[in-house]
């Protein structure tokens, strides 16, 4: 069974003005698609047929002979969630539950953001900055490239940023902190977020 560009939770247009629609049209229509697109052809009548996303990640990471088919394995998972991590007025209140566990582990919600921040403007190059569930602790993390917790044995994730120049380039240039600052303040799917903390 061949691996599917998800489509969109929201219009083309609905993250502006902090995500243009000129930013989704090639993040995801573009980018994110040549992961899944590369993918169905690198495992096409490999052992990793007829797995699951989950499982060429975790089965295929380490593996120089498999980094073609990591690669993109890891990208298509980590933008599977990343749109759904997004919603159009995002950002704002955070679940109860959630934002106990985030001031008890954090001291402050803004502690977390801040930390979350650093880690995605630490990342030097491409990669990603998240937010994962690990031995009931949340922690902020942050992986080169398309690497992810999956792939590191490193928890649960609940929330995940991309902090590869093709994410802001055209709407934030090089102001990839402001970028990151929009994310967690404007665009971030709170609820999502609480309910992948709620299966962890």
């Amino acid at each position: 069974m061949a691996f599917e560009l998800p489509a969109l939770p929201y219009a083309q247009d609905a993250l502006q003005p902090y995500m243009s629609a000129e930013t989704l049209e090639y993040h995801h229509g573009k980018h994110h698609n040549t992961y899944v697109v590369t993918l169905n052809k690198l495992v096409e009548g490999t052992a990793h047929a007829g797995k699951t996303l989950e499982e060429i990640v975790t089965a295929s990471f380490g593996d120089p002979a498999q980094q073609g088919i990591f690669n993109n394995a890891g990208q298509a998972w980590n933008h599977n969630h990343f749109w759904r991590w997004m919603k159009p007025n995002g950002g704002g209140a955070i679940p109860g539950e959630l934002e106990a566990k985030i001031v008890a582990d954090f001291g402050s919600v803004d502690k977390m953001k801040e930390d979350f921040v650093q880690a995605g403007v630490t990342q030097f190059g491409s990669g990603w900055a998240w937010l994962v569930v690990d031995q009931g602790k949340l922690k902020v993390m942050k992986t080169p490239n398309g690497e992810n917790p999956l792939a590191h044995g490193a928890g649960t994730t609940i929330l995940g940023c991309d902090v590869w120049e093709h994410s802001y380039y055209i709407d934030y240039r090089n102001r990839r902190p402001d970028y990151l600052k929009a994310f967690l303040d404007s665009l971030v799917n709170w609820e999502y977020v609480a309910e992948l903390y709620a299966a962890a």
